[in-house]
């Protein structure tokens, strides 16, 4: 509202001292049409649905019940447990909020109780939390690919270039996976590297367990792994888009409920009502952002940022460069929706007018954002995990917990920098097969 407010009103002024022509904002009716009519958007609510489908039928509480059992007899059994279970969580809902909480409320008293440091412990789960945002189908990669089409096609049409072709919300899924798993991969030596350098972070030994069975572990890993199959072997496959994908996991989510039992009056308005609640939050800042970048283009903060970025010493990598920093930065004080709404729309033609290859833009700029979970003062899983976790953990140890993992996350981003074939050998792969 903010952000819609401060708009009009900056329009109003300008429009008053003769600086802002009002044509602009005539633009604003069809703009706001077109994002309620918004056919890829559609996979927000049902992603959403999926989610809080999921988290209340308890597949969360079984997959880590079941994991920290049969690896808790290794030394860092459980914070490995914790870890996978996060990424099959991040690849069956994609909600940050969910995953955070249910692992701080089943995995942080276990693990503080075995021996774990507070801020290990806490790092590992907020950070674990956040996967959602990178790992498909994520409602950010939804988010930013709806943008980054729009984008695409006005740089396309700037450069004088009518092509047909555009990045989706699937080219990004399948951009993603390979980054997902490395980053996956990057935790869990992370947590052993820890075992073996500081290992008064960790627990002596490992968690006795009575639930060390491997056919527990198939039963609860079994739900999610179908449906995980059913939503990314459908986009990759061919068969579905997105949006199609999406229907199919929350009809498949409604199912394992259903097999589960978990169905009830009580969870069925529970599940609509959050879902309404986070839809409409992600629209509402949606039209807020709509109306502030017809604003700031009616200001021609447009071309004042497209000359000062042509104008740069290094070309594409210094604006690059700039861009994520920036991103970076806002990451400490807003939330990743606003700034794939009110940022990414006006840097991201300007990028890709210089060359930039669309869906590594999109996942550089996904994995930049996913940091904005974690830090300090105003990272959502944090105060996620504080909600939940007990007055014996102290929010300072949060902080210190997460700041590793901040740098892994980092570390990532110039990985891909260097080796952008990270990101764009599946989509080759996959499309060129199709």
């Amino acid at each position: 509202m903010t952000l819609a407010g401060t708009s009009l009103v900056f329009a109003g002024i300008g429009i008053f001292f003769g600086a802002f022509d009002a044509s602009y904002l005539l633009a604003t009716p069809s703009r706001l049409f077109g994002i309620v009519n918004n056919q890829t958007l559609i996979a927000v609510p049902l992603f959403v649905f999926m989610g809080v489908v999921l988290e209340r039928s308890k597949i969360a509480e079984d997959l880590l019940v079941a994991m920290s059992g049969l690896l808790g007899r290794f030394k860092t059994g459980l914070g490995v447990s914790v870890v996978l279970v996060g990424m099959l969580l991040a690849a069956s809902t994609g909600i940050v909020g969910a995953t955070v909480v249910t692992m701080g409320l089943l995995s942080l008293p276990t693990m503080l109780k075995h021996g774990y440091s507070p801020s290990l412990a806490t790092g590992t789960i907020c950070a674990t939390g956040t996967l959602g945002q990178i790992i498909p189908p994520s409602i950010a990669l939804v988010l930013l690919g709806d943008v980054l089409s729009s984008a695409y096609q006005k740089a396309q049409l700037d450069m004088g270039i009518f092509s047909p072709d555009s990045v989706s919300v699937g080219d990004l899924f399948v951009g993603a996976l390979v980054p997902g798993l490395i980053l996956v991969v990057f935790y869990l030596l992370y947590l052993w590297a820890v075992s073996k350098f500081s290992p008064s972070q960790v627990p002596a030994h490992g968690q006795e367990s009575e639930h060390a069975n491997l056919k527990e572990l198939l039963l609860a890993l079994l739900p999610p792994l179908i449906l995980i199959t059913a939503v990314l072997g459908s986009i990759l496959t061919g068969k579905a888009t997105p949006t199609e994908a999406a229907g199919v996991g929350a009809i498949g989510s409604v199912i394992l409920a259903l097999l589960k039992k978990t169905i009830s009056v009580g969870n069925t308005k529970y599940v609509v009502r959050e879902t309404t609640k986070v839809t409409s939050m992600v629209f509402l800042i949606l039209i807020g952002a709509s109306i502030f970048s017809l604003v700031f283009r009616g200001f021609g903060g447009e071309e004042l940022l497209q000359a000062f970025f042509t104008d740069l010493p290094g070309g594409a990598f210094t604006a690059m460069l700039l861009v994520m920093i920036v991103i970076f930065l806002l990451g400490f004080i807003l939330d990743f929706i606003e700034i794939t709404f009110v940022v990414v729309p006006i840097v991201a033609p300007i990028l890709l007018m210089m060359g930039l290859d669309p869906i590594w833009l999109g996942i550089m700029i996904a994995v930049n954002l996913q940091t904005s979970f974690l830090t300090p003062p105003f990272g959502f899983a944090l105060f996620y995990l504080r909600g939940v976790a007990s007055d014996l953990v102290k929010t300072e140890q949060i902080y210190k917990g997460v700041i590793p993992f901040i740098i892994i996350q980092l570390v990532l981003l110039v990985v891909m920098a260097i080796w952008p074939e990270i990101i764009t050998w599946l989509p080759s792969v996959v499309y060129d097969g199709n």
